[in-house]
């Protein structure tokens, strides 16, 4: 049933199995270093669709076709669907799973979803109440852009503290049995908020977030430091990355030399001009089902500390003079 091991990590017992991964990402994603390993880039930015919305719903659903596909599993085969997406109610996640008739939990941990999904998925699975459960999450540029920012019309100029939102969808099938990589800690993170209200600059935001949940992962596991392979962050950019790395060394945890960051690695950064670098829920779950679970599936990683991260703002509260509260939700994957 799994063993509490402080106030925000959980050890599983029962060691849920990534059974299946998928990704299918677009145009400029598809032009950086990580292009070998989706599953499908989809150049046009409406995916055939009438609009951006409607395209990223579609990213959704052409992802879980894949996992289903690759899992060698039906809609019946899975009891609960976990999700999430940055568009208002949600709607990306809830529109391209609709048909699915698919129990589910629509989740909102901004850019942190797809860890959230995943440690949510697990602990339904460790209790008992799930032989298969699918997380899945996306984002897009174009209407993060429009819903966050500015529509692209209006050609707004973009400071260099700013990210690039990748466009795209990214899921893991988890289950009881398999050989596939397993997910062994689960440690939730806490609501840090340092007082930053630059929309444009969320990798400042999101960074104490991310050390605060990778020393108490540490703390309470009692791992040693270099216990992974690689610990990589959900989308801190050039900018996050490096104030994380600070951050974590001032607590005394020095992995400069295993850590690195989803939205760091998913863009040429000077060929790309992606400013800080990628954002979105889809950064670190694109590079998680794509790039990451290939490494570990072929045994070049053995231990990855996963550790998505989200800023939990909306247009709304920006507006109103609001900070942005930050999150890290981390996942301990490794592969026997």
């Amino acid at each position: 049933m799994g063993t509490r091991l402080g106030k925000q990590t959980i050890r599983l017992d029962q060691k849920p199995v990534i059974q299946a991964w998928a990704s299918i990402a677009g145009a400029k994603e598809g032009q950086g270093p990580l292009a070998r390993y989706f599953d499908d880039i989809v150049e046009d930015e409406y995916f055939g669709e009438r609009s951006f919305e409607k395209a990223e719903s579609k990213f959704i659903r052409e992802t879980f076709a894949k996992i289903m596909m690759k899992g060698k599993v039906s809609p019946e085969d899975i009891q609960y669907i976990f999700g999430g997406d940055l568009l208002n109610q949600c709607i990306a996640v809830s529109y391209g799973i609709r048909e699915t008739e698919i129990p589910f939990y629509g989740l909102y941990g901004a850019c942190s979803t797809m860890a959230e999904s995943m440690s949510l998925g697990s602990m339904m699975i460790e209790g008992g109440f799930a032989e298969r459960v699918l997380c899945i999450t996306s984002s897009h540029f174009c209407s993060a852009e429009k819903q966050f920012r500015f529509p692209l019309e209006f050609g707004s100029q973009r400071p260099p503290t700013s990210q690039w939102t990748v466009t795209g969808s990214g899921g893991v099938l988890l289950g009881k049995t398999g050989d596939g990589p397993r997910i062994i800690h689960i440690t939730t993170g806490k609501i840090v908020d340092m007082g930053i209200s630059d929309a444009n600059d969320m990798g400042s935001a999101m960074a104490p977030a991310a050390c605060d949940t990778i020393t108490a992962h540490f703390t309470e596991t009692a791992l040693p430091q270099n216990h992974y392979d690689l610990i990589v962050t959900g989308d801190l950019g050039h900018h996050g990355k490096n104030l994380c790395a600070q951050l974590l060394e001032e607590n005394g945890i020095n992995v400069q030399e295993i850590y690195d960051d989803c939205g760091v690695m998913i863009f040429d950064r000077e060929k790309q001009q992606t400013d800080c670098g990628g954002s979105g829920c889809a950064c670190s779950a694109v590079v998680l089902g794509g790039y990451l679970l290939d490494k570990i599936s072929k045994k070049e990683l053995t231990r990855i500390l996963f550790v998505s991260t989200g800023a939990l703002h909306s247009p709304t509260s920006i507006l109103q003079g609001e900070s942005i509260p930050a999150i890290a939700h981390a996942v301990g994957i490794e592969m026997f």
